[in-house]
């Protein structure tokens, strides 16, 4: 009997346990999202800067409070992104990521300081890392859907649309401002 109480105790923990730690991960369940897009060989592609500001919602990084409790190269990478040194964000949070490389955000923001240096080959390839994480991360799809148009891709573009209508079941930034620059493209390429 006294077997069979601790063992339920202990069930009862493991359990307890498991739930708070998928509440708390990044990682969605259903787990890796497909590899979209080619990767490759665009590294030296310009960055388009007429279809509007980059991810407006990267700009609002939050003030230094919120980071206090983040690894000291995340707060590092994060406090390089606001301040705009871009090689200074990368070498910070890969160092973070070294320690959390299933971490969807860290992966987003290297992808973006990248894009932001317009390495657009490796950009790529972070955003979608952070998508093998987080199949719902808004900003990565963000991200991605810009990136696309930056490349002349509107269909793949609009893949990525079409994710963050299903993921942001109330209005989100994120899907405001892919819909801004996508309306911004094609009103740009019918003037063409």
């Amino acid at each position: 009997m006294i077997r069979s109480i601790a063992f339920a105790g202990l069930l009862g923990a493991l359990t307890a346990g498991g739930l708070l730690y998928a509440a708390n991960t990044a990682v969605e369940p259903g787990g890796i999202a497909s590899w979209i897009g080619r990767p490759g060989n665009s590294t030296g592609a310009s960055v388009a800067t007429e279809y509007g500001q980059i991810c407006s919602t990267m700009a609002s990084m939050g003030s230094e409070s919120d980071w206090k409790q983040l690894d000291p190269d995340f707060r590092a990478g994060k406090k390089a992104l606001a301040a705009e040194d871009w090689s200074g964000a990368i070498a910070a949070l890969k160092l973070a990521a070294l320690r959390d490389p299933r971490n969807a955000d860290i992966q987003n923001y290297i992808g973006y300081a990248y894009r932001r240096l317009h390495q657009l080959g490796p950009a790529m390839g972070f955003y979608q890392k952070a998508l093998e994480s987080n199949s719902r991360h808004r900003s990565a799809h963000e991200h991605l859907g810009e990136l696309f148009l930056v490349l002349g891709e509107p269909n793949k573009a609009q893949e990525h649309f079409e994710a963050l209508t299903r993921i942001c079941l109330i209005p989100c930034d994120e899907l405001a401002d892919l819909e801004r620059l996508m309306a911004s493209y094609r009103k740009s390429a019918a003037a063409r």
